[in-house]
């Protein structure tokens, strides 16, 4: 049984979430252990247990903390009265996330298999409000004409998939097909995109 006490669990419970995602940051899916994640968190390889249940579940969890650090991330970026310019200064965030968390990124869309410790995937309540803030900003979009009337949901899901599809490649180290892929590929993508949808 571990030691910890009951005030104590949600703050272990913090440090062990912040550990495992520390790292899968810095050292990649092939270092997270429950020893080596008790250690940084400063508690008992049984704690990792006792709050999570498995090693899977701690995955699941520290999949679940990466999307909910997306949904800061994108609501941290400053709204303008242009939201055609506000999709894309969110897929600007998404961006940065993505390479700044490659490993967390990775694991939160089930791309990397963390030494096959299973797990069932993050919560889709908290991945799915994910989704939801950029249903959010096609809807803005189209209500200021930015873009043409359509199924908000739908035209998100384009966006995302985009997206996602293009960091995928960077963060494999494919995107490097064009010199500075950055702007030759991705914006122009999203830009070529964002035309296609405009009203």
């Amino acid at each position: 049984m571990s030691s910890e006490t009951t005030a104590d669990a949600p703050d272990a419970r913090r440090r062990l979430l912040e550990e495992a995602a520390r790292i899968l940051d810095e050292q990649g899916p092939s270092a997270l252990s429950a020893r080596r994640l008790a250690t940084g968190a400063g508690t008992s390889t049984m704690a990792v247990y006792t709050h999570f249940g498995s090693m899977g579940k701690v995955v699941d969890a520290v999949a679940t903390e990466g999307f909910r650090r997306l949904i800061d991330r994108v609501d941290a970026v400053e709204r303008t009265d242009d939201p055609a310019a506000d999709l894309l200064a969110t897929a600007a965030a998404y961006r940065e996330n993505a390479l700044q968390n490659p490993h967390l990124y990775a694991v939160m869309f089930g791309a990397i298999s963390v030494r096959g410790l299973g797990g069932q995937g993050p919560d889709p309540d908290v991945a799915y409000a994910a989704f939801r803030q950029l249903v959010t900003l096609v809807e803005r979009a189209m209500d200021a004409g930015r873009l043409r009337r359509d199924d908000p949901k739908a035209v998100a899901a384009q966006w995302w998939s985009a997206l996602h599809g293009y960091m995928m490649l960077e963060l494999a180290g494919m995107d490097q097909v064009v010199r500075d892929a950055e702007h030759h590929v991705l914006w122009r993508l999203m830009g070529n995109l964002l035309e296609a949808l405009s009203d």
